[in-house]
């Protein structure tokens, strides 16, 4: 029981300190602008949480986030109304979680490596294809997306608060969701017990590939440009996120809840080093510092577990 609240202490906590540490903290415009920049994370968080809980890992996210909005704002540069835009970036999304997903599961390599793989291959890909340089001379309405309000709260937090639903419906009440649980826990078992163990492995990819598809354009409309180097590092913050939520990179583990607070605590995590002047590189050393500990305490409770 304790270990389930200790994500959710933990954030109490964090948002405790840094009120106290920085008078700067709790202001509307920090916090809405916390909002905007750990929503990006989240949406990729959600996602990886069913790959996760089925089993799976995606270091490709990154890549992809910026595959996915180089793509969109390229539709868009070429005249394309920011509707179709949205579309086609969450179209390479999907394309490639999909593939991530069908690499996996036909070649039956490890999602480690296939992943790995094609994180390489997407941001050769978007190099490539982008000469290196943004896409820029964006539409203005494209910067609601990213940066508007709604009755004085970030458009980005609807956005965030619809996925984070639908995924929790998908998880709870969907045979994706209960297959995700079994796939994750035993993967032998789920196959003996006549479940399509290939046909949900590759539904998770690609579900999570769009909505990290989602999360480039989210980006690219902050930024207003589409940049073929964005997203670099972020595997390890969503992954993070995951992990301290409750995820188990064993599989079989996970939620939405726990991973929307993982989230935020990388989010205040790096809100606050920035407000308190601490080097980024730190922060670098801290989300790693921070996976390590989380994996440990769960294989800790699982060795408990098994001797009981």
């Amino acid at each position: 029981m304790l270990q389930r609240l200790l994500p959710f202490l933990s954030l109490i906590a964090l948002f405790v300190g840094l009120s106290i540490a920085s008078p700067h903290f709790l202001t509307g415009i920090n916090l809405s602008s916390v909002a905007r920049q750990t929503a990006v994370i989240n949406i990729m968080a959600l996602g990886m949480t069913l790959v996760i809980v089925a089993g799976g890992i995606d270091l490709s996210v990154g890549a992809i986030l910026a595959f996915a909005g180089f793509m969109g704002t390229r539709a868009m540069e070429s005249g394309l109304p920011i509707a179709a835009g949205m579309l086609v970036g969450l179209a390479a999304g999907f394309f490639w979680g999909l593939a991530n997903g069908l690499l996996t599961v036909r070649l039956r390599i490890a999602p480690f490596i296939v992943t790995l793989g094609t994180l390489g291959i997407i941001r050769g890909l978007t190099l490539v294809y982008s000469g290196g340089l943004p896409v820029v001379g964006l539409p203005r309405g494209f910067s609601f997306l990213g940066e508007g309000t709604l009755l004085k709260l970030p458009v980005v937090l609807y956005l965030l608060v619809l996925c984070a639903l639908v995924t929790h419906i998908i998880l709870q009440y969907t045979k994706l969701g209960r297959y995700a649980y079994a796939i994750g826990s035993n993967r032998e078992a789920a196959v003996y017990s006549g479940i399509p163990v290939g046909f949900h492995t590759v539904a998770v990819y690609a579900i999570s590939g769009m909505l990290t598809g989602l999360a480039g354009m989210i980006e690219a409309s902050r930024l207003m440009t589409g940049q073929p180097t964005a997203g670099q590092g972020y595997e390890l913050q969503v992954i993070a996120a995951v992990v301290i939520g409750g995820g188990s990179l064993s599989g079989g583990e996970g939620s939405v809840v726990g991973t929307l607070i993982g989230a935020f605590i990388m989010g205040l995590l790096a809100n606050g080093c920035d407000l308190l002047g601490i080097s980024p590189y730190i922060q670098q050393a801290v989300i790693g510092a921070v996976i390590i500990l989380a994996v440990t305490f769960d294989q800790l409770r699982k060795r408990r577990f098994e001797k009981a």
